[in-house]
């Protein structure tokens, strides 16, 4: 595994032209409360103590991963650890007793409410990057954004984030309050943002934190295994189209075989590679997860190895949406 220390200080990358400086790869804890079928807490806690002693200092949640259980998780690991962590939230989602999704509520007073919970939750007096996790079709982004800029105001909030909204949104967003990352899905078979969102990022000093670098273990060769697993309800694990993906992830397998890597290494290491802005966020359960993942950072690719990779595996063959088609329509990064 890569060692803490000064040579985890020497890795890191800065989040954006008003952000922190953090470890080059995120842990993302949503898979520790039970998205990705059963885990175990113990365990969960072993890896995030794991991460941190590597040196990874971003730790990636949503206060509704698990109804709250994944902030309280979060919270018992960083007990005697906080200095060793910046945290980011995702806020606004909301859920039934059922588990199941029944909106989004981005008002001002909503977002100071979350906020309230998400602190006690996590036994903590302030959070580093506080996040819209969707864009509220009927509040404004300046509304939203400058409710989260008062707690920051207040000493609540360090930065503010956003995730999953197009250019202009990130530009309104930013005429507020600055943004130091947009979060949003990136991975070799996922090269969307590459066209409008980025350049307008770039453009605007704002980092990006790329979640779904496996495309949810699509190209490492996890399938849906039990339970729970809400990947067995996304369109590009179904019939067909798990079929044709799977050729994909053969493809990154036998080519990443071909360098002595896992397929896992090469896919992040790709993302990586694709600059110096973009944090990948891994979403380990695992320690030994954890540990393959790191390993990406010892890989170099050249611009004729990122060509090579990008012309095997196309984006355009992948069969099947990221999401179902609800949650697509949902998506404001999809409309740019």
């Amino acid at each position: 595994m890569v060692s803490g220390g000064e040579n985890a200080l020497k890795l890191r990358r800065q989040l954006g032209s008003a952000g922190p400086t953090v470890f080059p790869i995120s842990l993302g804890c949503m898979g520790m409360s039970g998205m990705y079928g059963a885990s175990d807490d113990n365990e969960s806690i072993a890896t995030i103590h794991a991460a941190l002693d590597a040196g990874v200092n971003l730790l990636d949640t949503g206060d509704f991963y698990g109804m709250g259980h994944n902030e309280m998780l979060i919270g018992r690991a960083l007990k005697d650890r906080r200095d060793k962590a910046l945290l980011s939230v995702k806020f606004g989602a909301l859920r039934g007793p059922d588990g199941s999704f029944l909106g989004f509520d981005g008002r001002p007073p909503a977002v100071k409410n979350f906020l309230g919970y998400s602190l006690k939750r996590l036994g903590l007096d302030h959070i580093d990057i506080y996040r819209p996790a969707r864009l509220d079709p009927n509040t404004p982004i300046e509304e939203t954004v400058g409710a989260v800029s008062e707690l920051v105001k207040a000493g609540y909030v360090r930065y503010i984030g956003l995730s999953e909204v197009g250019a202009e949104t990130v530009r309104r967003a930013h005429a507020v309050h600055p943004i130091c990352d947009l979060q949003i899905e990136y991975a070799l078979i996922s090269r969307a943002p590459e066209q409008t969102i980025f350049p307008a990022l770039q453009e605007l000093g704002v980092g990006v934190t790329a979640y779904g670098v496996l495309s949810r273990g699509l190209l490492s060769g996890s399938k849906p295994g039990g339970k729970g697993d809400f990947r067995a309800f996304l369109p590009r694990f179904k019939n067909e189209n798990l079929q044709q993906n799977q050729r994909l992830a053969d493809t990154l397998k036998s080519m990443a075989s071909g360098r002595g890597v896992s397929a896992a290494q090469l896919a992040i290491a790709w993302v990586l590679a694709k600059g110096e802005s973009i944090v990948p966020v891994v979403g380990a359960r695992k320690r030994t997860q954890l540990e393959d993942s790191l390993r990406a950072l010892t890989i170099q690719l050249s611009p004729d190895d990122i060509a090579t990779l990008e012309n095997a595996i196309p984006a355009t063959a992948v069969a099947g949406s990221r999401y179902d088609e609800h949650q697509m329509r949902m998506l404001d990064s999809e409309r740019n």
